[in-house]
């Protein structure tokens, strides 16, 4: 590509093709600027050569577009969040990024800052105030919209910033990020590089509107286009704006407009842009333009340019040594294993004398009600949460209590929801997420899945997250409202997974996912709501994660349940006298009681596992290779899976009774009795 726009060697490029000025900036803010844009250009180029080389494995480059991601980072104050995307190397050197952190990190080396375990710019740092994205880009806006709810709710005056890409804005996360940021009047500056092209996509097959920023308009939101080529004009007007939001918070929508002038990765290449499109913007090539309007004023001469080049190259050239020089990684099994969850250690509160006869909703309605008293940092977030109370009025009653600040009503934005817990908990804070169904989840899948499972593992940030989910069928709700989806995370590692039969483990468990830092999909079985009363404790108490109830004991046959199918199979045992069981309640899905399993089916050599969730891919499936795996000298019959038919929910009470595996569960179980 025979476009001059590189530093190292030639700057031929002097006539100026960008209008710049100067307004108020004295000249150690010039130079500042230049010094910051310089940086990372030559950075760049470097990691040009390497990945030349073989000695870095991917580069997505930014060159072209350096004077956004300075601009804005210096318009910002240390203390305040930036949430660049993988073209932003700007903004992590003008915040001072030690080089050789940033050399190792791309090279997976360990003082990265991901241990080796994700690349690029896949990673945040909390001494320095940045976020890095994931590769599904949308949920970085959401987290931003977290990280500036906490700033609202502790009063902090700050703004955070959050770049995405014009590819970016096509997803579903870039419009539910702003409609919250709107309706919440959440200090939020969104930024959009419009450089072009979503890979290979070219903007007109991207959208069907003359700009990016029009957008605002529908959200409520002002909106404004800025020359993302013009260093002054970017600094000066997100200077001019965060410093307005800090005093009247509101989220403000920025496109810069800019190109990128590689391609999307360098292994893409540009054969895809027209060379004319190439040479007219290499002619508006942020660094060179200001340099030379630097050298026209006097501020800059060739001695003192080629003095700060030297010194990069020589920062450059040192650090890379330096990282070059580390170890390759050695892999470590168990901290590979330990790193995947913040460690949590447990601190039991006990429950007293006092109790009282309360329903399950009850219980769940004072457990968090308890807790909000003891967190004062933790907020409530779902659909008609507040005054409404929820669906199921767990929350009737907490707007009176704690205030709509902390119980707060969500628009139908179940994505931008999640994604606004994880970025409460990058500020600090504690939140509880009610989906008001369990079916609903999957539409916030992604943030739950890869944001807020993998954060921990990848740079040791927590997702300090409550996912309340209601779930089960029983109440003629039909597919949509009925679903036990608890197979869908205990999948992934990286969360934990709660599923309670009784109020007193429903309180007890609740209040200790609020404790633990990570996140916690905590279900809770609609049908039980309302139908189950037990004597529970009237002050706050835990129960830990990870230690299942021996309900019955008897050396027959060892039953393994949890949820709601505890109860079917207490009814069964009612029924069936003669049966000896082990009724073993797991409580908590993962972590899993695998002693517990263990110790009951050595003990009775029988063992039957019974779910709500169909049968295929479901923990019984997981909870039998268990057994096989671990008691098979001590089985004295197959290990039986009970579970509902392969089929959605249906609504029908006749069809609903037939999908659960009720029946189905009583004649296994006489028939192994009988083995």
């Amino acid at each position: 590509m025979n476009i001059q726009i590189y530093l190292m060697g030639i700057a031929t490029n002097t006539d100026l093709t960008i209008s710049y000025h100067k307004k108020n900036l004295d000249n150690s803010t010039l130079l500042t600027l230049y010094k910051n844009m310089c940086k990372p250009r030559m950075i760049e180029e470097k990691m040009l050569i390497l990945l030349r080389q073989g000695k870095i494995s991917k580069w997505f480059s930014g060159i072209g577009q350096e004077a956004i991601s300075v601009g804005v980072t210096m318009a910002l104050n240390k203390e305040e969040y930036i949430l660049p995307m993988h073209r932003n190397l700007g903004v992590f050197t003008t915040r001072d990024i030690p080089l050789f952190r940033l050399f190792c990190q791309w090279q997976g080396k360990l003082p990265g800052f991901t241990n080796g375990r994700d690349r690029s710019f896949h990673f945040g740092s909390q001494e320095f105030n940045i976020v890095g994205m994931i590769s599904h880009l949308g949920p970085q806006l959401g987290v931003a919209d977290g990280i500036a709810l906490a700033s609202l709710l502790k009063n902090k005056n700050t703004v955070t910033a959050v770049f995405t890409g014009e590819g970016g804005t096509s997803e579903g996360d870039f419009h539910e990020a702003l409609n919250v940021a709107s309706v919440w009047k959440l200090p939020v500056i969104f930024c959009i590089e419009n450089n072009g092209y979503g890979l290979s996509t070219p903007t007109h097959e991207q959208y069907n509107c003359k700009n990016l920023a029009d957008r605002g308009k529908g959200y409520g939101i002002e909106s404004f286009i800025v020359d993302g080529n013009n260093i002054l004009e970017v600094y000066d007007k997100v200077s001019k704006l965060a410093t307005s939001v800090r005093k009247k918070p509101r989220p403000i929508l920025i496109e810069f407009k800019t190109f990128r002038m590689r391609g999307h990765e360098e292994a893409s290449g540009t054969k895809y842009v027209p060379q004319e499109l190439l040479s007219t913007w290499s002619k508006k090539d942020p660094v060179l333009n200001f340099r030379s309007y630097l050298m026209n004023l006097g501020i800059l001469n060739e001695a003192s340019d080629n003095e700060l080049k030297e010194k990069f190259t020589k920062e450059i050239t040192g650090a890379l040594k330096k990282a070059n020089a580390e170890p390759k990684i050695i892999p470590n099994r168990s901290k590979e294993l330990n790193d995947v969850f913040k460690t949590y250690s447990y601190k039991e509160s006990k429950e007293k004398d006092k109790t009282k006869e309360i329903r399950f909703v009850d219980a769940i309605s004072e457990g968090l009600k308890q807790s909000m008293s003891k967190h004062s940092d933790l907020v409530i977030m779902g659909q008609d949460v507040a005054d409404y109370g929820g669906v199921f009025k767990v929350t009737e009653g907490f707007v009176e209590a704690f205030g709509k600040e902390r119980v707060r009503n969500t628009p139908i934005c179940e994505s931008a929801i999640v994604e606004a817990g994880m970025g409460l908990s990058i500020a600090g804070m504690k939140s509880v997420i009610e989906m008001q169904f369990a079916d609903f989840v999957s539409s916030g899948f992604n943030p739950v899945v890869n944001y807020l499972a993998k954060s921990h593992y990848r740079w040791n940030q927590n997702a300090d997250v409550v996912l309340r989910m209601p779930c089960g069928a029983g109440v003629a709700a039909g597919p949509f409202h009925s679903q036990t989806n608890e197979a869908w995370f205990t999948k992934t590692p990286g969360l934990k997974v709660v599923y309670p039969a009784f109020p007193i483990d429903a309180k007890g468990l609740l209040n200790t996912a609020v404790n633990d830092p990570n996140p916690v999909l905590f279900f809770e079985h609609k049908a039980l709501y309302r139908s189950i009363r037990q004597e529970v404790p009237t002050n706050y108490y835990t129960i830990p994660f990870g230690k299942a109830c021996l309900h019955q004991t008897g050396e027959d046959v060892s039953i393994i349940t949890y949820g709601a199918a505890v109860h079917w199979a207490m009814n069964v045992l009612k029924k069936h006298p003669e049966i000896q069981a082990d009724l073993v309640d797991l409580r908590t899905l993962c972590p899993l009681d695998r002693e517990s399993i263990i110790s009951s089916v050595v003990k009775t050599g029988k063992a039957i596992i019974l779910q709500e969730d169909s049968l295929f891919g479901g923990i019984a499936s997981d909870i039998s290779a268990l057994i096989m795996e671990e008691c098979f000298e001590h089985l004295d019959a197959p290990v039986k899976r009970v579970a509902s038919m392969e089929t959605p929910i249906p609504f029908i009470g006749e069809l609903e009774e037939q999908y659960l595996p009720k029946e189905r569960f009583e004649k296994t179980l006489l028939e192994l009795h009988k083995y």
